[in-house]
């Protein structure tokens, strides 16, 4: 079994879509309106950000955080970016890196996680 897809509330398409193609480098896979529904493809992973969704905290990969956040100034940064974790294997995370993460809130209201892996 896997992940086939994760919905996230966005009430404006347009900003949704500006926000999460800035953050992701990456430009939407498909637009269906109506009824209102954004699709990113995350390496097979469906992002769909949609009206009328509820809202869910979602944890997105990306290989610089600081990097990240230059990219999308408008985002409100909720916790700064910070080691929760140091991996010793590879049963969560890549053996031998310290995880990081930041949480930001995205132009829906959104709270998202940034996740990045460095070694120390």
């Amino acid at each position: 079994m896997r992940l086939v897809q994760v919905a996230q509330r966005a009430e404006d398409l347009d900003r949704a879509r500006g926000f999460y193609s800035r953050l992701l480098e990456a430009e939407p896979a498909g637009l269906f309106e109506p009824p209102g529904l954004l699709f990113f493809d995350l390496e097979g992973v469906r992002l769909l950000l949609e009206r009328g969704a509820t809202s869910s905290v979602v944890y997105l990969h990306v290989e610089d955080i600081g990097e990240a956040l230059r990219r999308i100034p408008e985002a409100e940064v909720l916790v700064e970016p910070h080691v929760i974790f140091h991996h010793d294997d590879d049963t969560l995370g890549p053996a031998g890196h310290d995880e990081w993460q930041a949480f930001i809130r995205d132009s829906e209201g959104n709270s998202v996680g940034l996740v990045s892996f460095r070694t120390p």
